[in-house]
């Protein structure tokens, strides 16, 4: 992201943990969403179509999470250093100018 833009937002290094955390949740919703579809239709050809989306969106959630567990912005497996940083970013959005 642009340093300036950054700067201004006072959000410096962490604008791409909270990018990546929002594509996250896109992901997971993106998940959810065609489950329930999948579970709706009774067509065959709808369903195979919905089963290619939900593996790809599958794919893309795994990607995202090992890119966050990568550098450092997910700790799935270490709860109290996730709880760590929870409360990190959020006295980091909580300073955030108005």
């Amino acid at each position: 992201m642009n340093t300036l833009i950054k700067n201004l937002t006072g959000m410096g290094t962490m604008t791409d943990q909270v990018v990546a955390m929002d594509f996250l949740i896109a992901a997971k919703t993106g998940i959810q969403n065609y489950a329930v579809a999948l579970t709706e239709t009774a067509s065959p050809d709808i369903k195979t179509v919905l089963r290619k989306q939900l593996d790809e969106a599958i794919s893309t959630h795994e990607q995202i999470t090992n890119y966050m567990m990568r550098r450092g912005y997910y700790r799935p497996y270490h709860i109290p250093e996730q709880i760590e940083l929870d409360r990190n970013n959020i006295q980091t959005a909580l300073n955030l100018p108005t």
